[in-house]
């Protein structure tokens, strides 16, 4: 019986399947290897590492002025709002008041300039009418001129007259135009005092330390009473719902550990108690621990700042 010779189509059909089977290995290869190699599941790590948590410099921003309130102390624990710290404000309230009486002032002149292009729109109104009646008299005056029956001094008269009005008339729209140009102005200045007294409250705001987060005063830097600049350390916050371990590990276990494996840490401080962590690998050899959530369940609210842990790392 003859056997069919594979056509092109088989080749690169079949050639396409084993490149699927390839990558699908290569995403798997973690399930593959601990089904080829049960025990390599189960391997420990012992090393000594330090629990840390994030931690946050807290200081006043933009505002300079004397501490007058500074209610907590280290290793107090604190929620998120809490006030930390509140300095001298009464300058700053003060420029809240000048803010104020300045906005108060350009609405004044608002209005000021709102009624002065009033009066020039009536204005214009009226000089509108008597360039009316000038043009009628010097009309009447030209006509009876024409006929013998009037003066040159009369319509010399009422020709001046006319020029007069109009000249009038230009320059009402002249006053009307600079009253407009007044309101818009006025308005710009509204706005500006209206982002001064804005801003202005803001930086009073800056006098009041609040807390970004819940956490665990672990330095106080400044005291009550010190003048404080911008930028100048008052607090340092630690988030201990955000904990992770820095632990350095052997060169002759690097082999063990492969980027963004997920680990169990274990300590002995709080034996039975353990912390699912992702890894991330560090240069010189060194890997570090971190551990992405809250403390287990029964642990407390503390960390020891660089305290040296005999810990295990499970694989």
């Amino acid at each position: 019986m003859a056997v069919p010779k594979p056509t092109k189509r088989t080749l690169s059909i079949g050639a396409l399947l084993f490149a699927v089977a390839g990558l699908v290995a290569y995403w798997q290869r973690d399930a593959i290897i601990g089904w080829l190699r049960p025990n390599s599941q189960n391997q420990t790590i012992f090393l000594s590492g330090n629990i840390e948590a994030h931690q946050s410099v807290l200081g006043f921003k933009t505002v300079q002025s004397r501490i007058v309130e500074l209610p907590f102390n280290e290793g107090q624990w604190v929620k998120a709002g809490t006030l930390l710290s509140r300095l001298d404000d009464s300058d700053y309230r003060q420029q809240v008041a000048i803010s104020k009486t300045t906005l108060e002032v350009q609405k004044r002149q608002l209005a000021t300039a709102e009624q002065n292009c009033a009066a020039a729109q009536k204005l214009l109104e009226s000089d509108a009418a008597d360039l009316e009646l000038a043009k009628l008299e010097f009309t009447r005056a030209d006509d009876l001129m024409k006929k013998d029956a009037g003066t040159v001094e009369a319509r010399d008269l009422t020709r001046a007259a006319l020029k007069k009005a109009n000249a009038g008339i230009e320059r009402d729209e002249a006053l009307a135009q600079a009253a407009e140009r007044q309101i818009e102005l006025a308005k710009a200045n509204i706005l500006n005092a209206e982002e001064a007294l804005k801003l202005a409250k803001i930086v009073l705001d800056y006098t009041v330390l609040m807390a970004p987060f819940d956490g665990v005063i672990t330095v106080r830097q400044a005291e009550l009473g010190e003048i404080m600049v911008p930028g100048t350390p008052v607090l340092t916050l630690a988030d201990v719902d955000h904990i992770w371990l820095r632990a350095y590990i052997n060169e002759t276990d690097i082999g063990k550990i492969r980027l963004d494996q997920a680990a169990t840490v274990k300590t002995d401080t709080y034996p039975g108690k353990s912390c699912v962590s992702m890894r991330r690998l560090m240069p010189a050899l060194s890997a570090r621990t971190s551990i992405c959530s809250a403390p287990p369940r029964g642990l407390p609210r503390y960390f020891g700042e660089r305290s040296i842990l005999q810990s295990s790392v499970t694989r």
